[in-house]
């Protein structure tokens, strides 16, 4: 489920309008129900697994305790290849058997590789200029930020928290 907008109109009955998304095929979908009917949630599974490395075009996880490989396609990964880094715990989604979806870790801490210094009186107030990352992001950090430091970055928003 997307979203969901609780409607209770001055005639009539109540009813919720809902936006829902298909793990599998990724298309969204609005339906409309009356309020209080039930619906049958997925049995969607939540596991926690390690990246361990990348396979031409195919990302590998692990399962630490039964050392079995999970396979996801670059496709399936989009955007959040920027942000996996080797031995990095991730939550995947399994449906009937079968990766759908994973999660990142809120917070992951990567390692500046590229940036300009930062000359003393740029700003008053702070700036930030951009920095390419180990996994070949580019993020805006502050201007005392170096090459060679740990940093902590939001996955969700792709911005820069604090030093590591």
């Amino acid at each position: 489920m997307a979203e969901f907008l609780h409607v209770k109109p001055g005639k009539g009955a109540a009813y919720v309008r809902t936006t829902m998304r298909n793990y599998v095929t990724g298309n969204s979908v609005e339906k409309t129900f009356r309020a209080g009917s039930k619906i049958e949630p997925a049995n969607i599974v939540k596991e926690t697994k390690q990246y361990t490395y990348k396979d031409g075009a195919q990302f590998v996880f692990m399962d630490l305790s039964s050392f079995e490989e999970f396979r996801l396609n670059a496709s399936d990964v989009g955007d959040k290849t920027k942000w996996l880094k080797e031995g990095m715990d991730c939550n995947l989604l399994f449906w009937n058997g079968k990766v759908i979806d994973f999660d990142l870790p809120i917070t992951v801490k990567l390692t500046v590789v590229e940036v300009d210094p930062g000359l003393r009186g740029d700003t008053a107030q702070g700036g930030s200029k951009p920095a390419t990352l180990d996994t070949g992001a580019v993020v805006n950090v502050p201007l005392f930020v170096e090459r060679g430091q740990e940093i902590l970055v939001d996955t969700r928003s792709g911005q820069y928290m604090s030093r590591a």
